[in-house]
Parts: C-alpha cells; sequence; structure tokens
C-alpha cells in the first residue's frame, strides 16, 4: 500500500480538500484504486453538533455520518460514496485511546501520546486502505503546519515514512500571497511553512502553490533554493473559474507521472476525457439566467457573508445549471431581516430556496418566504426544515390554524404541524445531540401521478439522505389533504411523509422534501430534483 500526506501551509481553506479530491481523480483514472481520508483538528467526534457559521456546512454521507465539507468534495471528484471511515477527528481519537485504557487493552502499560495517539492514527489510516483495497490512501491533515492541535497527525506522518520510506509522499499546499502594493508574489510564507514542516521532521516531496495568477519560473526557483525541493516539483495552482478544473491543471504539469514514479508505481496516463469535457460545459457562455432567492439564516459571520454555511446547496446548483445551460445568480436572503422588514427583501426572483435550519431564529421570516412564493406562484423548493417551514405557512394562511407552528418552536402551539418524531424523546431526555438524529439513507415510495413521480424518472422507490429530529405531524395529514396539499412521498419503513407539493393547476413548481438532495448532487450526475426545480425557474421567467 502507498500512502501520500497532504499538509496545508500559510492559511486555512487554502484549498487542501480540492487538492486531495483532485489528486485522487487523476489517480483513479490512471488506473489505481485510490482511498481519501481527512483528519480534523477538533475535539468533536464528528461535524454534526457544529454551528455551520464556525466550520461550513457538515457534509452528510450515505451511513449517515457528519463529516467535514472536504468528505462531499472526495465523492464529487471521485464518483464513490464516502462514509465513516474517510473522516477522523482527533476526539475520536483520543476516546478510542482512553476506552481501550479503561478496558485493559494496553496491558499495564502507561498510555501516552506517543506512541498510543499516534499508533490509533496510523491504524485508522491502514485500516482504511485494507477495507477499500486500496492501491494508494490520500491522507489529508487538517488545518496547517504548525498548530498545536494537529501535531500527531504529523507525528504519525513522520512515523509512517520512517517505516515505509519509499511508500510515502508528503505533498505540502501552501499559499504565496501577492500583496497589491508590491505586485509580485512573495515566497516567504512558504519557506517558513516548509521550515515547520522540517522541524517536525518531514521533507516534502512537492509543494502545490496556491496563488491569484500562475507561478512564475523565477518563484519556483526560490522555493526549490529556500525548502530543498526540486524545481519540477513545485506545482502551481492559481486561481481557476472552476474548482473542478484542477485535475487537468495539476496533471497538465506531470504530477501524475511525478507521483507516480516516486512511488514506484507503474506510470499511467490518466484519461480526463469526461472531466474536460464537464470544464468546457462550465465555461460556455450561457445564453439564459435566473435568478433565485436563498432565504436562510447562516450566512453571517461578523461583517463577512459565508458562503460554506450551504456548501451543498450552491454545488447542487451549480450542477444542474451546467447541464442546463443556465446561468444562476443567487440572492442571500436573511431570514432574520425577512422576518422584521417584511417580503420585499426578497424582491421578484425566478425561484425560491429555503434550505436547512435548526431552532426559532429567523424560522418566521422563512415562514413568510414560503408563503411569498406560493401566493405569486414562484417556483420553491424546501430543504428538510424549508418542507417544514412549507407546511407551517399553508396551515396558516390555508387551513386558517394561525398559531400552527413546530414543536422545536413553540411547544403550546395548539397544532404542532410539525412535530418531534416519537423515538427522538429519549435522547432529547437526556440531552443526547450527537448523532443521534435520523440521519443517513432512507428509502420513500413516490405517489404516482406526482410531480415528484415525474422528477424521479416515474420511479416509486427512491433514496435520499436525512439529517432531522422532527417531522410532519399525521394527525393533520387528513386537513391538509382536504386542501389541496400532496403527500406525494413516504418513507418505506416508517411511513414518515418525505416530500409534500402542490398540484401543477395551481403551482408551477412547490415541493418540499424532508431528505436533503443537494449532499447526493454530483457534477457529473446533477440531482434530479435540482435540475427540475431550475427548469421551472427557467419556465418562470420567461
Amino acid at each position: 500500500m502507498k500512502y501520500i500526506f497532504i499538509s496545508g501551509g500559510v492559511i486555512s481553506g487554502i484549498g487542501k480538500g480540492t487538492t486531495a479530491a483532485s489528486i485522487g481523480l487523476i489517480l483513479k483514472q490512471a488506473g489505481y484504486h485510490v482511498a481519501p481520508i481527512k483528519f480534523e483538528n477538533y475535539l468533536n467526534i464528528d461535524a454534526g453538533t457544529i454551528n455551520p457559521i464556525e466550520h461550513g456546512d457538515p457534509f452528510l454521507c450515505e451511513d449517515g455520518t457528519e463529516a467535514d465539507m472536504d468528505i462531499g468534495t472526495y465523492e464529487k471528484f471521485l464518483g464513490e460514496e464516502m462514509g465513516r471511515d474517510n473522516f477522523v477527528t482527533i476526539g475520536q481519537i483520543y476516546k478510542t485511546v482512553i476506552d481501550k485504557e479503561r478496558k485493559f487493552e494496553y496491558n499495564g502499560e502507561d498510555v501516552e501520546a506517543i506512541p498510543h495517539i499516534t499508533n490509533e492514527i496510523i491504524k485508522r489510516i491502514q485500516d482504511l486502505g485494507k477495507n477499500k483495497k486500496a492501491d494508494i490512501v490520500i491522507i489529508e491533515l487538517g488545518g496547517t503546519a504548525g498548530e498545536y492541535q494537529n501535531i500527531f497527525y504529523y507525528e504519525a506522518s513522520r512515523l509512517l515514512t520512517l517505516k515505509y520510506p519509499s511508500d510515502v509522499v508528503h505533498i505540502h499546499v501552501s499559499y504565496v500571497p501577492t500583496p497589491q502594493h508590491l505586485g509580485e508574489p512573495k515566497t516567504k510564507p512558504t519557506q517558513l511553512s516548509v521550515r515547520t514542516l522540517n522541524s517536525m521532521g518531514i521533507q516534502p516531496d512537492f509543494i502545490i502553490t496556491r496563488s491569484e495568477r500562475p507561478l512564475d519560473q523565477r518563484r519556483k526557483e526560490r522555493l526549490a533554493l529556500f525548502c530543498n525541493v526540486l524545481p519540477e516539483n513545485i506545482i502551481s495552482n492559481p486561481d481557476l473559474a472552476t474548482v473542478y478544473e484542477i485535475p487537468l491543471v495539476l496533471d497538465k504539469q506531470g504530477l501524475t507521472e511525478k507521483i507516480l514514479k516516486r512511488l514506484s508505481l507503474k506510470v499511467s496516463s490518466p484519461d480526463v476525457s469526461i472531466w474536460k469535457k464537464l470544464v468546457e460545459k462550465i465555461n460556455q457562455p450561457k445564453k439564459i439566467s435566473v435568478n433565485l432567492a436563498i432565504v436562510g439564516k447562516y450566512f453571517g459571520t461578523g461583517d463577512y457573508q459565508l458562503r460554506d454555511s450551504y456548501a451543498a446547496l450552491f454545488d447542487a446548483i451549480d450542477h444542474a445549471s451546467w447541464q442546463l445551460g443556465i446561468e444562476v445568480k443567487t440572492k442571500w436572503v436573511n431570514a432574520q431581516k425577512v422576518e422584521k422588514e417584511g417580503v420585499s427583501l426578497i424582491d421578484n426572483p425566478d425561484g425560491i430556496i429555503v434550505p436547512i435550519g435548526w431552532g426559532e431564529r429567523g424560522t418566521e421570516g422563512m415562514i413568510k418566504a414560503a408563503s411569498y412564493a406560493r401566493e405569486n406562484k414562484i417556483p420553491y423548493l424546501g430543504l428538510c426544515y424549508g418542507m417544514q417551514m412549507a407546511v407551517i405557512s399553508y396551515a396558516r394562511d390555508v387551513l386558517g390554524w394561525k398559531e400552527a407552528n413546530t414543536e422545536e418552536n413553540d411547544k403550546k402551539s395548539p397544532h404542532q404541524v410539525i412535530h418531534l418524531m416519537p423515538h427522538q424523546k429519549k435522547y432529547m431526555e437526556r440531552r443526547s445531540y450527537g448523532g443521534t438524529m435520523r440521519l443517513g439513507a432512507w428509502q420513500a415510495m413516490v405517489k404516482k401521478g406526482t410531480l415528484a413521480y415525474e422528477i424521479y424518472n416515474h420511479s416509486v422507490l427512491t433514496s435520499e439522505r436525512h439529517r432531522h429530529r422532527y417531522e410532519f405531524n399525521d394527525q393533520y395529514v387528513k386537513d391538509f389533504e382536504k386542501k389541496d396539499l400532496i403527500i406525494s412521498a413516504r418513507s418505506k419503513i416508517e411511513n414518515l411523509v418525505e416530500i409534500i407539493e402542490l398540484p401543477q393547476n395551481i403551482h408551477p413548481f412547490y415541493l418540499g422534501t424532508q431528505g436533503h438532495p443537494e449532499y447526493k448532487s454530483q457534477p457529473l450526475k446533477p440531482h434530479p430534483i435540482f435540475l427540475a426545480f431550475l427548469e421551472a425557474c427557467r419556465k418562470n421567467k420567461s
């Protein structure tokens, strides 16, 4: 088994995840079986309890794992499902080691960070490779070189390199800034970052530089001189129109061949023809554009707007828009402001999406958005919480239950049209929040003759990923159905309401899904719900 470690330097968010995924893609297309794994620095067992403003949108896997966004990037690039084996936090590592000590699995040894923590890290890497029958395991180290939180990951990398020197490659992804007042790229931050690596006993084989523009030969030679790396192994990864171009840029500089030679593997050129067609499609001028309003509550971080809080949603919109040849312009609308200032903030878009959410803050703004879309026949897509808000909106406006609400926000409401799932009560009572929701893939039966049935290509059985505690209250089903709301899908096992919609003779596209189609969308395989929604937005515009 071969190993590729990918570390980061200078700043976080520089693109280790897309780099790891891109390298995985070109090696896979060269005929090798790869398995990526991400090591995170936080003590959380998973990403499920983290506010999306803090660390971005947790990615939901098919097996129910609530992981880092980079796991979603791996899925999108490799076209393969990821799961709990592909995602590790330092909290998981500490807990595993402590649990083993409590069970006397170390036979009375004094348990220490080295070797017990590092051994557990190496075990996770090797177990993944064995379970996936991988030729190459790609290991992304969270954070940046020099942080105290990830030092054991780097030590594990050093120890594995020491044991298998010809089977390990270390790639350092680092930022090369170009200050505006200077006008030239500065290599010193990367030099210092590599020096930090050297101080931990690690010498990178390759440096991939992230910069605004392609790195010139002079800067490559400076980095080679001070970082003890061959000039030809300094790989430029400049800002691009789309991240899906990165594999092509890396392979064009010979990175695939260089990695395979370094690992003493048979050199084979990757077949990236499908990927080239994708990039061409992405970059092709679009003749039609639609405007979407996304009414959510996780956009703000201080004085700045944060895209990562809804990363999977924006990706899913992009994937569908590229296939349809539509340019999508998104307007981010703060639900709290809609709550206070009214729906005029939404303006007159071609479509409205209300995405995932938790708790009371901003929900009245989301409900108003659902009403606004319904009353003005604007295509509406409600995702999980957005589906629940659409149900509340309908109960208030159409059924006349002005105090209708979700049990999550108003336990005294006389019409809790959304309520806590019965088996969730035991978790809530003992404040067991982590990993206890209805998670992962669940199958649903789709009603024939509905919009959902059309979207799923006339399939009566479908599957989506879920992440929720509250559900449609079946006590009120007959009341809603009498007023034309359609229950178009129910879960196969528990018979829970999965999709609601309005008849197309009442509204051109009004659909809410309890599942999360955004997590299953891929660039080469856009999700049919987003394709249908954008098609409805295009029709609405025309």
